[in-house]
């Protein structure tokens, strides 16, 4: 069954209903780094600390293809958005059948899940790295904290994406600082850009860093951001709507390119200060903590901390907020922002109550968001190839040729990870 969303020829000769001016542009300019902010996440930290110390610059080339691949992916969910006037999570519940959509709904929930998990213990872990405190009361400092942003989303909407881009910025100085202070091997870069895998452990790492970055509640968050950009009047059903859309898919596709290069660039930062750790005892995030400080001094190892607890705090605001998208779009119920930050706590926070080493919790975290991935790319991709759906702005045959190749990749290293994990298990 075609959804009938109607698509507007705009008259030519009719001027634009909003001219173009600096400040509108900025405007339309800003939900990728929303975005982005999921791309950056302690699960991102604990994959790539892991990968580098482990396996040096090997795996260099995976961080860089995923983010390439992520440019694709969240331009194609912004430009849903912008096209229909919905996001995702609508678009399939009124395109699929109720099994379908049930099933939908509840992976979704269950990547929000991973992603809460990832960011409260990575802000627990920072907590203690920088004051020393228990991981549990660590866990309730973090969650508290995000209470109190997400009570500066409700009191004003201006406030919530000021503070999520403030946080974003102290990620990318923290990282780049440490980067930056640590040595860097050329020859090392090099190698690491030619594909390549050193064992199993090395794909299910692979996997978790194409999970941590090819996110898939950023996907569902990206079409909602732009479906009803400040000012533009994107709904097809207003006079100028087509001109409006048009300009603010120019503006998406540069708002992607830059919040997307600077996400790749603090996740590459991070994979390069790892291989600084080839030499620790262990690939822990106090460990690394640790090692950092007694490389390059202790302003070292407080960057990282600090950056780790700005990226779990960002990329919580931003997860428990995309839970609101996903549960309204698949289902139309919605519970206040508390109560669902609340009852994500819970989780990691019984993990961490438990003694759950929080570098594997972090990694394992990843590879279920790697898992995700096909369930939200797969829906996207169908959409945004479809003319009755898309209008004017349906993809080109070569846009759906490259999405369909990255759809594919991602199953198939998710495939391969699972039958060497299947493999290894029922080894002797």
């Amino acid at each position: 069954m075609n959804l009938p969303i109607s698509v507007r020829s705009p008259d030519p000769t009719a001027r634009p209903a909003h001219p173009v001016t600096p400040r509108r542009g900025l405007a339309l300019a800003g939900p990728a780094f929303i975005a982005a902010v999921a791309y950056i996440d302690p699960g991102n930290v604990a994959t790539n600390v892991s990968a580098g110390a482990k396996y040096g610059y090997l795996l260099l080339w995976v961080v860089i293809t995923a983010n390439v691949m992520a440019m694709l992916v969240q331009y194609l969910s912004a430009k849903l958005g912008i096209a229909t006037g919905r996001n995702l999570p609508e678009l399939c519940r009124e395109r699929c059948s109720r099994p379908v959509r049930i099933g939908l709904w509840l992976e979704a929930e269950l990547i929000v899940i991973m992603t809460d998990l990832a960011e409260i213990i990575g802000g627990a872990v920072a907590l203690q790295l920088l004051f020393g405190l228990p991981l549990p009361v660590g866990g309730v400092i973090t969650g508290a904290g995000l209470l109190l942003i997400l009570a500066l989303r409700v009191r004003d909407r201006a406030v919530f994406p000021a503070v999520v881009m403030g946080l974003l910025a102290v990620v990318a100085l923290a990282f780049a600082y440490q980067a930056f202070r640590l040595p860097v091997a050329g020859d090392g870069v090099a190698g690491g850009l030619v594909p390549g895998f050193g064992g199993s452990e090395s794909v299910l790492l692979a996997a978790g860093i194409v999970g941590a970055t090819v996110m898939p509640h950023a996907i569902y968050l990206h079409s909602a951001l732009t479906q009803d950009l400040p000012g533009e009047g994107t709904s097809s059903a207003r006079p100028g709507a087509g001109a409006a859309r048009r300009r603010a898919l120019r503006a998406t596709r540069w708002d992607v390119i830059v919040a997307m290069s600077l996400a790749g660039f603090i996740n590459i930062t991070i994979l390069v200060a790892g291989t600084a750790l080839a030499a620790s005892d262990g690939e822990s995030l106090e460990v690394a903590h640790e090692a950092f400080g007694v490389l390059s001094g202790p302003a070292i190892g407080i960057a990282f901390a600090v950056g780790l607890l700005a990226s779990g705090l960002a990329s919580a605001c931003v997860g428990v907020y995309t839970g609101q998208i996903v549960m309204q779009g698949f289902v139309k119920r919605r519970i206040p922002l508390w109560v669902r930050r609340v009852v994500s706590m819970a989780v990691p926070l019984v993990l961490l109550s438990a003694g759950l080493d929080p570098m594997l919790a972090l990694v394992l975290s990843q590879v279920v968001l790697s898992f995700g991935i096909p369930f939200a790319l797969v829906p996207l991709l169908l959409l945004t190839r479809d003319r009755g759906v898309m209008g004017d702005m349906v993809n080109r045959r070569l846009t759906t040729a490259l999405a369909t190749v990255v759809a594919t990749l991602i199953i198939a290293l998710n495939l391969f990870m699972l039958v060497t994990l299947f493999r290894e298990v029922a080894a002797p």
